[in-house]
């Protein structure tokens, strides 16, 4: 097996999904190795994308794809003639749960559903992609451990927030968390309350109702990491809704000693993803600049290392170029 966790960047990517908006009849391809002649016309109902974990279908996929633009989408694809390549969506309903319903898990039969076979290029099951602002992201190949997946949610969940995509899942009545087991909804541990208000406060588009919610999750317990980090994405939500993102780039070409200016692309720059660029421009600015012009720079550098998470190779490369700048 092999893991191919995705970069930021493929929120620019990739695989064309259009053609499953009206499904075709099913057909063979010959380039798809042992899976190439999975048949079925996925005729299965419609259901209504709610719940941790669900069926999508040639017919369905489409309503994931445009669930996507409020929670992100894994979707685990796997063969009824491997059925040990089910057994994996079982793995991902249990972090789904683990993780407070913060995505949502699609289980697709590709024998069922050869237009999704096609679409999605499936030579190896089971394979898992994420669905985000309607993008297909590529995670990786192969049925992984629980410990071995969840950093790629952590990646999946930290870009998701930059990119404003902060809903969660409520779980169903009718939760399908593979081909015979279910998602036990008791074993999901609740969020603690400030968390779950602010949660909810995102969801709603209040973002200033989020901040209180983690100011005081953080009054109520300082050493709240999650808090922390909540608090500082909002924070990045906040001070660019409504941006001019030209005007801004400008302003901060013409002046690279404007402090303000360049903090302002560089919170554009990781909202978009492009976290190296962002980390660059802070660091060029700490060079470029002195006293409190320099410390403001380098202090809103900090906080964007904490919003991407300290294990992010990134964040390691950003810290040694930081500290190359201030020595």
């Amino acid at each position: 097996m092999s893991q191919q966790p995705f970069p930021p960047s493929a929120l620019r990517g990739a695989v064309d999904l259009s053609a499953l908006k009206r499904p075709t009849a099913p057909a063979r391809d010959a380039g798809l190795a042992d899976l190439s002649d999975a048949s079925g016309a996925g005729g299965e109902a419609s259901e209504s994308p709610a719940g941790l974990v669900v069926t999508g279908t040639d017919a369905t996929f489409q309503d994931f794809v445009n669930a996507s633009l409020r929670h992100p989408v894994v979707v685990v694809l796997w063969s009824s003639r491997l059925p040990e390549s089910g057994d994996f969506v079982k793995v991902m309903g249990g972090l789904a749960a683990s993780n407070h319903g913060r995505f949502q898990v699609v289980s697709v039969n590709v024998d069922e559903n050869p237009g999704l076979l096609r679409a999605l290029q499936v030579q190896q099951v089971p394979m898992t992609i994420a669905l985000l602002q309607g993008r297909p992201l590529p995670l990786f190949v192969g049925p992984l451990l629980p410990q071995e997946v969840q950093p790629v949610i952590d990646e999946l969940l930290q870009v998701a927030v930059q990119n404003g995509v902060t809903g969660r899942v409520t779980p169903g009545p009718d939760v399908d968390e593979g081909p015979d087991d279910t998602v036990d909804e008791e074993a999901e541990p609740e969020l603690p309350p400030h968390i779950a208000a602010a949660y909810e406060a995102i969801e709603a588009g209040d973002l200033a109702g989020a901040a209180r919610a983690y100011e005081d999750a953080l009054a109520a317990n300082p050493a709240d990491a999650e808090a922390k980090a909540g608090l500082a994405q909002v924070g990045l939500l906040r001070r660019t809704e409504g941006v001019d993102p030209a005007g801004a780039r400008a302003a901060a070409a013409a002046d690279p000693t404007d402090v303000a200016a360049q903090i302002l692309v560089a919170d554009l720059d990781v909202l978009g993803g492009h976290v190296a660029d962002a980390f660059t421009r802070l660091v060029d600015t700490v060079r470029a600049t002195s006293d409190d012009d320099r410390n403001t720079a380098r202090e809103h550098l900090l906080e964007l290392f904490e919003i991407v998470g300290p294990g992010d190779e990134r964040v390691a490369a950003g810290r040694r170029a930081l500290m190359s700048a201030l020595f």
